[in-house]
């Protein structure tokens, strides 16, 4: 796909089908999609469908229509909002005598343009391959020619058709097999920070919520961060320091969107996991978006599908706080209303562009963080360094003090502030 062609965006409204955005929303964010990856939109539309068409989607009239949009607005490729099968693309091709891509289609070379990991890069690769062969349909006539067959006598031989998907089928199982090592090496790193003291913070929510600016914000980093949507795809980690918390790790994780192609889900499942592993999770929302409310049913489903949301009674089993973003965008009489709504579902209102409400946010994650610490004494002897060192650096010293002399020597009182993650961590100290 060449940046900067000229396309056709269709939003098909197929009422057979309950949609969470209505068509207006689904067009704007087709229409994000294909400026996300550099093409030009020169005309786009929404098309309701009374009855499907198995061999075209559209009916007659309005495939005649679309082929006189793709004359009158130069056209070169043309854009179906939705899922299409491989017959609908091939005759819709034949038809307009352009490319044609569906959703997915067009989300896989978003990804595959974006990934810039070699995780990411395999997990675009296998996605694109599990798309692709099921289209091999739609393939040139090469495609139908036999090869020769092997061993002495020779025999039939086989189509290019079936070579390639065989290609195609050895290629997936290979993809798999070292995406299931990443998975192995992505676990082994999430039990080793769970031995670690410091606390992991995911960043979630839908795509273009400002979660990546957010993130720079609160770190100073310099993970991309532009008005597209998934302008971050491959997750990005750094150490943070917050009030009472001398260290946390942040985790910015790839942007969701309504109807995220099957293939990509599994395929980025064990980027998705990272947010498993988490002690809080921040949903980042944007609020100036009227999509909004159904922008967090997507999240949630993501979340249900991942484990960490219960699916019958929406319950989460790590802490989720609702950070509420560009709130600059809103006008006062909207802002006055989001407040009062925030208090009531405990949520922080911010604006990660300008900064406002920054404050409140880092003091309510450290509160969550520490909010579950106790009290607890311990009595050490001097010479157990290892872990009274140990306390200093990872827990809050409240007060220290000589505790006589024991079967080891002299001895130390000493009491701390720990959470039960590091009361954990700390017993197992030898």
């Amino acid at each position: 796909m060449t940046r900067g062609a000229r396309a056709l965006v269709l939003c098909p409204d197929i009422k057979a089908l309950r949609y969470d955005l209505d068509a207006r929303e689904r067009l704007a964010e087709a229409e994000g999609l294909a400026l996300a990856i550099g093409i030009v939109v020169s005309h786009s539309a929404i098309l309701p469908i009374r009855k499907m068409q198995p061999n075209t989607l559209f009916g007659s009239g309005q495939v005649e229509n679309i082929a006189i949009w793709c004359e009158q607005y130069e056209a070169e490729l043309v854009i179906v909002d939705g899922a299409l099968t491989p017959i609908q693309q091939r005759n819709l091709e034949d038809r307009l005598k352009r490319k044609v891509i569906d959703r997915t289609g067009l989300i896989l070379e978003i990804f595959g343009e974006r990934a810039a990991t070699a995780e990411g890069r395999l997990q675009v690769e296998l996605a694109h391959l599990d798309y692709q062969q099921s289209r091999l349909v739609r393939s040139w006539t090469h495609l139908e020619r036999q090869r020769g067959g092997f061993g002495f006598l020779g025999g039939p031989g086989e189509t290019q058709i079936e070579a390639d998907r065989r290609m195609i089928r050895q290629r997936m199982g290979r993809l798999r097999r070292e995406l299931e090592q990443v998975r192995k090496t992505r676990t082994l790193h999430r039990e080793r920070r769970g031995r670690a003291p410091w606390p992991v913070i995911a960043l979630v929510g839908y795509t273009n919520a400002g979660k990546s600016t957010l993130f720079n914000r609160l770190t100073g980093a310099e993970v991309m961060a532009e008005d597209l949507l998934f302008a971050t795809l491959d997750p990005t980690m750094r150490a943070i320091r917050l009030a009472g918390v001398e260290k946390a790790i942040l985790s910015d994780t790839v942007g969701f969107i309504s109807d995220l192609p099957t293939q990509l889900v599994a395929a980025f499942r064990a980027t998705l996991e990272e947010v498993t592993g988490a002690d809080v999770i921040c949903h980042v929302r944007d609020m100036a978006n009227s999509s909004h409310a159904a922008q967090k049913k997507q999240v949630m489903e993501v979340l249900a599908d991942l484990g960490v949301v219960d699916k019958e009674n929406g319950e989460s089993s790590i802490p989720i706080l609702e950070v509420w973003n560009k709130c600059d965008l809103l006008d006062a009489e909207a802002l006055e209303e989001l407040r009062e709504s925030a208090e009531g579902q405990g949520a922080v209102i911010l604006s990660a562009v300008t900064g406002e409400g920054m404050a409140d946010f880092e003091a309510r994650i450290a509160g969550m963080l520490t909010g579950t610490a106790r009290e607890v004494s311990f009595i050490l002897p001097l010479s157990d360094g290892r872990r009274l060192a140990w306390l200093h650096a990872h827990g809050d010293v409240l007060a220290e003090e000589d505790a006589g002399d024991g079967e080891a020597g002299p001895q130390r009182r000493i009491t701390v502030r720990l959470n039960p993650k590091e009361l954990g961590q700390f017993a197992t100290l030898s």
